[in-house]
């Protein structure tokens, strides 16, 4: 999801440390929790290779190579849309450097690039998400699609799952359900709130995907009053079908727009499983008027969630590991997660990346973390 804010930039000294469980040695009841260790800002002004570095809306980390791939959410806008093959270097637990070593562009079925939205929306694409599969050696990406009314009548695009070698070149369509196609009507998902974030399980035979906001069907938006529920969306890796559901309760707006009837919003902008059947959940809230996102990351476990919807008795199975507030820090638009290298004393690191809208009243922020043991 895309969204501009203005906001005066903070810098605050940071001293929390929260202590932890490392996820591989975990029970599986307990939930983990996360150490901050620091925070780097890619400028404004980058560019590479004459693309402008911006919109950045999902990382993911290839141990092999220890190199990161990142989607921009770029429709095509600013230049083609794209992926970024990227090198963060770490030092005594801190960002040392980011660096941009390839530029990736998208393509669809035909094997042409992705069109300027404002020019045919229907032959672009909305990039959100991404995925490296190292069985494969392919990226699956998500793309939201389109849902607008022009001279009286609808452009509907439907969202999709693209699978796509290195080189960008289009290899297979995963096969979106029905209620993932977007309508003329009041049913099916609501612009710009459709398929967000992904993450693989653990052998890569499954892949899921969850839609940022409520579907029609599935209630109203959140609330400053109230949350909303989300679906996550499994599929099998090889069939390409979908093969099961979850619903996901998300929580009431964090604050209070200003003006009242301004922009706000709460949804999942990320996912990541940590171990089997559990995923961590970026939650990202934001209203008009206020300086920062609200940033909350939650544990999810599969094997409790519902599977068909009762919306007067949503059972909650997500558990906060961290409200990012907490930390002192300015937090933007937080859209990506991924587990980054292991610490030379073994600790394994996570990492996320926030999405500065091509705004110059924005920044593109990379966060790191460590799971304790």
């Amino acid at each position: 999801m895309k969204f501009f804010k203005r906001y005066t930039k903070f810098v605050f000294p940071v001293f929390l440390l929260f202590s932890l469980l490392n996820c591989s040695s975990i029970p599986r009841t307990s939930t983990p929790t996360l150490s901050f260790l620091d925070v780097y800002e890619i400028p404004f002004e980058t560019s590479f290779q004459q693309t402008k570095v911006g919109g950045l809306s999902g990382i993911d980390y290839e141990g092999k190579n220890d190199k990161y791939f990142i989607i921009s959410d770029d429709r095509a806008e600013e230049n083609k849309a794209r992926v970024y093959e990227a090198s963060i270097i770490l030092k005594e637990n801190k960002i040392d450097n980011v660096s941009f070593q390839k530029v990736i562009y998208l393509k669809n079925e035909n094997q042409e690039y992705f069109i300027n939205r404002n020019i045919d929306p229907l032959k672009s694409a909305d990039p959100e998400d991404l995925r490296y599969n190292p069985k494969t050696k392919t990226i699956t990406w998500s793309s939201e699609g389109e849902r607008i009314q022009k001279d009286g009548k609808f452009i509907l695009q439907n969202p999709s799952l693209f699978e796509m070698n290195l080189n960008g070149d289009f290899q297979q369509k995963y096969d979106i359900p029905k209620i993932l196609e977007m309508s003329a009507n009041e049913k099916g998902p609501r612009r710009n709130g459709v398929l967000e974030g992904i993450t693989f399980n653990n052998d890569f035979s499954k892949i899921y995907t969850n839609v940022e906001e409520p579907l029609y069907e599935d209630g109203e938006r959140a609330t400053t009053n109230a949350g909303g529920i989300l679906r996550i969306f499994e599929f099998d890796t090889k069939t390409k079908q979908n093969t099961n559901q979850y619903f996901y309760p998300i929580d009431a707006i964090a604050k209070e727009p200003n003006p009242k009837e301004g922009f706000s919003v709460n949804g999942v902008s990320a996912i990541l499983m940590y171990e089997k059947d559990k995923f961590l959940t970026v939650e990202r809230s934001y209203s008009v008027g206020t300086k920062a996102c609200t940033i909350k990351i939650y544990s999810f476990d599969l094997k409790t969630a519902q599977k068909s919807l009762d919306k007067n008795s949503i059972v909650s199975t997500k558990k906060l590991v961290l409200n990012l507030d907490s930390l002192g820090i300015f937090t933007d638009n937080i859209e990506g997660i991924t587990f980054g290298p292991k610490l030379p004393n073994g600790d394994q690191t996570l990492l996320l990346i926030s999405d500065n809208n091509f705004s110059n009243d924005q920044i593109t922020q990379i966060l790191l973390f460590k799971i304790n043991k």
